[in-house]
């Protein structure tokens, strides 16, 4: 059972609160906002925080504005002796109060009000699960799909997804599922380009203007098609404004710009870009270097996370990596291919540079199976961490 939080400086109130309740509830007491807050860090054991209003130093109203920073799944209930319109509306804006109970408070409609606060917490976390686990697996299983048709940009879009969760650390942003997902799912919309046009932009080719406007159109494509996902519009959103400057230029063309463009295709925005030129050979210094002179391009917020967290590398997993020649039978799940995969007739399989995933390791059994896999196999040990047991059981 997940604990309650009182918050109050009335130690007489907090006594009285801990014998009406403790035969229903686990309760955890505070001697005011600054004791709660510390309690707060630990927001994981929480359901719901309840806080008086009239607190010295910091009102009930500003703490559970920073409660709700520090712990947005926990319920907040707010009890005062006073409530008039101002403080209703304030409390709502800042602390997104979901009750407010009026002191004094009768022990049944106090135990009333935290069931109802508690059924209200596991309604949110049932639904960050839903996300999380089985619409992210979902999710999980087409990109890997989608990979099997273009290994190489589905495999860069893997790449970019591990570079935006360890973004998200830097940056302290929480949850990540939908910034995951926007990464894995960023080239979706290529999957209606011909192959030909794809291939052409790969080696570098001129493009004419009417095929640079179709792959303008990608983000757009990408976008739409995922919009139709019920609980996907903000990771639908991500993926349109992929391309956008901080500044409002870019693709699309509207006037959306600075923080009104989603946190997640601002990250994406500049992860794609300091990939981009690291493939035409410039170094994470050069590469960020260049990106400085794009004035107005990027968040420098998100920036800054780059050049100054160890924990913001990008593009491929950092950190010192042992390549070595494997067998067909040795390759595992998360391995990094360093040379191109072949049969033994030389039919060209997966590209260097892509991370082996459970689905392609089992397509590449078939054709083992059927024509032969040229051995050795140059990988780097690198990436396995990104692989759950489960997923990696599942390709043994």
């Amino acid at each position: 059972m997940k604990k309650i939080l009182f918050v109050d400086d009335e130690p007489n109130v907090l006594s009285a609160i801990q014998r009406q309740l403790h035969q229903k509830f686990q309760v955890v007491t505070a001697a005011g906002p600054t004791e709660g807050l510390e309690a707060m860090r630990n927001w994981q054991e929480y359901a719901v925080v309840v806080a008086d209003m009239g607190m010295p130093k910091m009102s009930g109203v500003e703490f559970l504005a920073k409660a709700a920073q520090m712990a947005p799944d926990v319920v907040r209930i707010m009890l005062t002796g006073y409530v008039n319109q101002a403080t209703a509306v304030e409390a709502i804006n800042q602390g997104a109060i979901f009750r407010f109970l009026s002191k004094p408070c009768s022990t049944e409609k106090l135990v009333q009000a935290l069931e109802a606060a508690v059924a209200q917490h596991q309604l949110i976390t049932s639904e960050r699960d839903l996300l999380e686990n089985t619409l992210g697996g979902s999710l999980k299983v087409l990109s890997e799909i989608l990979a099997l048709s273009d290994p190489k940009m589905f495999g860069q879009a893997e790449a970019l997804r591990d570079s935006i969760r360890l973004m998200a650390t830097a940056l302290n942003v929480t949850p990540t599922w939908d910034l995951e997902a926007a990464a894995l799912l960023s080239q979706v919309g290529t999957v209606t380009l011909p192959p030909e046009l794809i291939l052409k932009a790969r080696l570098g080719h001129t493009l004419s203007p009417g095929e640079k406007e179709v792959f303008e159109r990608v983000p757009s494509v990408g976008s739409s098609l995922i919009s139709q996902i019920p609980r996907l519009e903000g990771v639908a959103r991500m993926i349109l404004y992929q391309h956008k400057h901080f500044d409002g230029g870019g693709f699309p063309q509207d006037s959306v710009a600075g923080e009104a463009v989603p946190q997640g295709a601002r990250m994406l925005k500049v992860l794609i870009d300091l990939a981009q030129l690291e493939a035409n050979g410039f170094s994470r210094v050069a590469a960020l270097e260049q990106m400085r002179t794009r004035v107005g391009w990027y968040d420098p917020r998100i920036v800054a996370a780059v050049e100054n967290s160890p924990h913001a590398d990008v593009a491929v997993p950092g950190g010192d990596t042992a390549r070595s020649a494997v067998s067909f039978a040795e390759l595992r799940v998360g391995h990094v291919l360093v040379s191109n995969l072949e049969t033994r007739g030389n039919m060209l399989l997966v590209a260097a540079g892509n991370k082996i995933t459970p689905m392609l390791l089992h397509r590449l059994r078939n054709f083992s199976s059927l024509y032969g896999i040229r051995e050795p196999i140059f990988v780097e040990e690198t990436g396995t961490a990104f692989y759950t047991r489960s997923e990696q059981k599942s390709a043994a």
